[in-house]
């Protein structure tokens, strides 16, 4: 009787889940990132007007 199928198991089992705690909180800061920069470029003010423009008294 050899418990190696259930020793392999249960190593990948673990590789699995450790690489899953790595990969997803840093796929989440990746997009928490973006969204934070795609409000920011939502929320900028509009361009000032050419300097060419006369001014009016």
């Amino acid at each position: 009787m050899s418990y190696l199928p259930y020793v392999i198991a249960a190593y990948a089992v673990f590789a699995l889940v450790l690489l899953w705690d790595f990969l997803v909180p840093r796929l989440q800061v990746r997009r928490l990132l973006r969204d934070a920069r795609l409000r920011g470029s939502r929320r900028r003010p509009a361009p000032a007007p050419a300097a060419d423009t006369e001014l009016v008294r």
